[in-house]
């Protein structure tokens, strides 16, 4: 009889303190996770107790140290309203008003005159010393109270991947992200529940099984991206440099870590201030590294090596008869110079930036195993990278004719196109012992409990065996270290592999422009385990014709800017 009364007061005391638990935790968010929401909705200005306050998820950048910047939040400040039937004096409201912020005198006196309407806005967004200032002059008929909208405090850092809220039109007027990851990912930063609002004993009792819920299957959260502010700010100097430098349509480029696909930074130049959108061009809303698609040229020479050594149809030591121009089902294809090389090996087909050489090796590799390993790579698909409006590349040309010429020309990265993003995950192949990832943006979503969800970005798919990748970025690292800028460039403790890409620009006709030049540079380091690949174009600049006056530099500025931000050890040792 004891041991059965004992049972049911543990049973008793078990429940009690679960209860205990489940009202100690509730109120931590309550007060703790939710204070400052609460302790706005009190304050005084508010007109109406129904009234909420904007609220979204944030989008947050990582430094290096695995602390996190904010890139879009939500900022705190007051709206100006009137009542234009509580105004004795509209001139001497005017007046007092204009010793706190900038008013337009005419907009206010129609305003005033408004004496029937109980409520006219005169400003948003008023900061909070302003704010506070003017609701402490007690300003008959002068209202101020409590607003709160999106914020962007990095800018125009990374805006078009970050992309922007903003009202609809049409049908869908809705205030919700309209662009870059705002919108991708709008189900996850969207706040829909009214419950801060409510009453605090109903925010206190209710819902009390969300608790005990896994945080990790709740759809609200800030989402944690792999962008460095740092490597972002820098990237951002160089793009606009090289665009100011050479009058370019636009400039854009991507660093990222080809084991992982996660993105430090990415960005086009011209852009736009995502905290100044109204100012802002729309052209440059969108987002060019995944919504336009371009020839990219000859760093798609690197690909088409590691494809013929991959398949076996060349090794390092094949050579051939380089005549500068060859005759292929009746079109001319030319190296760039138009010169013989005579007996060439395969390394001078990449240090020398030989056409003729590249559409040798599509023709030893064949039809459908060339076309094989550009789908493998993910060339000619959408890459599912975390931002909207994704375009696919083409390769229209080598997927309907039979040719030799769409082939050989698509060896060297003409008649295909890629977007930027498609682009660096195929390059990403070479720098990641052939296997090739998805790029991304977002690691983590963090929940307001404090627990974070890791985002899967499925396995990386094996295109190329280890010794095809290798054997590609030894003749890469070679290409910097003899032959581009002379070697005057090469990183005695460090190696890198690159490759620079000069396409010429389709124009009307389907005919290729004698003049207008698409500039493209891909490179990875350490070369034999890369930490960041690192792709840069410009499109049409002006007075240059080659990819190695363009962005030899920048790219060289950037790989030594990564190698002492990141503090990146030597490995000439080890790798030679």
């Amino acid at each position: 009889m004891r041991r059965a009364i004992r049972t049911k007061l543990r049973i008793i005391s078990l429940g009690l303190f679960a209860v205990a638990l489940l009202l100690v935790v509730r109120l931590y968010f309550v007060q703790i996770v939710h204070g400052h929401d609460y302790s706005l909705r009190a304050e005084r200005q508010y007109v109406s107790s129904s009234q909420q306050l904007y609220d979204r998820g944030s989008i947050f950048f990582t430094r290096k140290d695995g602390t996190y910047l904010s890139a879009a939040g939500l900022a705190t400040g007051f709206t100006l309203s009137m009542n234009p039937g509580l105004v004795r004096d509209p001139e001497a409201t005017y007046t007092k008003l204009t010793t706190y912020l900038s008013l337009d005198r005419e907009t206010f006196m129609a305003s005033a005159a408004k004496t029937t309407d109980p409520y006219e806005v005169l400003a948003k967004r008023i900061p909070e010393d302003t704010g506070r200032a003017i609701e402490g002059a007690n300003i008959p008929g002068i209202n101020v109270e409590r607003e709160r909208w999106r914020s962007y405090p990095a800018g125009s850092s990374a805006a078009q991947s970050i992309g922007f809220v903003a009202y609809g039109a049409g049908e869908d007027t809705a205030l919700k992200g309209r662009t870059g990851m705002e919108r991708y990912y709008e189900e996850v930063l969207n706040r829909s529940s009214a419950g801060l609002f409510g009453n605090f004993f109903a925010e206190l009792f209710a819902n009390l099984d969300s608790v005990v819920v896994d945080a990790q299957t709740a759809r609200e959260a800030d989402i944690i991206t792999s962008i460095d502010p740092v490597v972002q700010e820098k990237l951002d100097q160089v793009l606009k440099q090289v665009n100011d430098q050479y009058g370019s349509i636009e400039t854009g480029g991507i660093i990222m870590d080809p084991k992982t696909g996660e993105i430090v930074a990415l960005d086009t130049y011209p852009s736009f201030d995502a905290s100044d959108i109204k100012n802002g061009n729309p052209e440059h809303f969108g987002n060019p590294l995944v919504e336009h698609r371009y020839e990219f040229g000859s760093i798609v020479k690197a690909l088409t090596m590691a494809s013929g050594l991959d398949s076996g149809a060349i090794t390092p030591a094949t050579t051939y008869n380089d005549t500068g121009c060859i005759t292929v089902n009746t079109k001319p294809i030319c190296n760039f110079d138009k010169k013989a090389r005579g007996t060439v090996a395969m390394q001078e087909v990449l240090s020398q930036s030989l056409n003729v050489g590249s559409a040798f090796i599509a023709m030893q590799v064949g039809h459908e195993r060339m076309r094989s390993y550009f789908r493998n790579l993910g060339m000619g698909e959408e890459t599912g990278i975390d931002l909207p409006s994704e375009i696919s590349g083409d390769l229209h040309n080598i997927e309907t004719s039979p040719r030799d010429v769409e082939y050989s020309t698509a060896a060297f990265g003409q008649g295909i196109a890629q977007t930027p993003v498609e682009m660096i995950k195929a390059l990403g192949a070479l720098a990641n012992h052939g296997s090739v990832v998805t790029p991304h943006l977002v690691t983590d979503k963090r929940f307001e409990s404090g627990i974070k969800k890791d985002l899967a970005w499925g396995t990386p798919e094996k295109v190329f065996s280890p010794e095809a990748t290798e054997a590609t970025t030894r003749m890469l690292v070679r290409v910097v270290d003899t032959k581009l800028a002379d070697g005057k460039l090469k990183i005695p403790e460090m190696t890198v592999a690159a490759k620079t890409g000069t396409a010429q620009i389709a124009a009307a006709g389907g005919k290729y422009s004698a003049n207008l030049y698409f500039h493209s540079f891909f490179g990875y380091f350490p070369a034999y385990e890369p930490r960041y690949i690192i792709l840069l174009y410009t499109r049409q600049p002006n007075g240059v014709q080659y990819a190695s006056e363009t962005l030899t530099h920048p790219f060289m500025d950037l790989t030594h800017f990564l190698i002492n931000y990141y503090s990146i050890p030597p490995d000439r040792a080890v790798a030679e």
